[in-house]
């Protein structure tokens, strides 16, 4: 049986990783703007979606 392990992070390690608050990263789970995993009362988010996140969200300088 072939297993692949996804590293799942804590709220409160996504706002240290993004540099925002742990109500924001709340929020936006709430609003549904953030996939997640819920574990029980435990939510997780796979790392996978915050490095996208920074992925996606990146803008390159302006050389001139």
């Amino acid at each position: 049986m072939a297993t692949t392990s996804k590293q799942l992070l804590t709220v409160a390690q996504v706002a240290d990783r993004l540099g925002l608050k742990q109500a924001t990263i709340r929020r936006r789970i709430l609003e549904r703007r953030l996939p997640y995993v819920k574990l029980g009362r435990a939510v997780r988010i796979p790392v996978e979606v915050i490095d996208a996140l920074i992925a996606s969200s990146y803008r390159p300088a302006i050389e001139g």
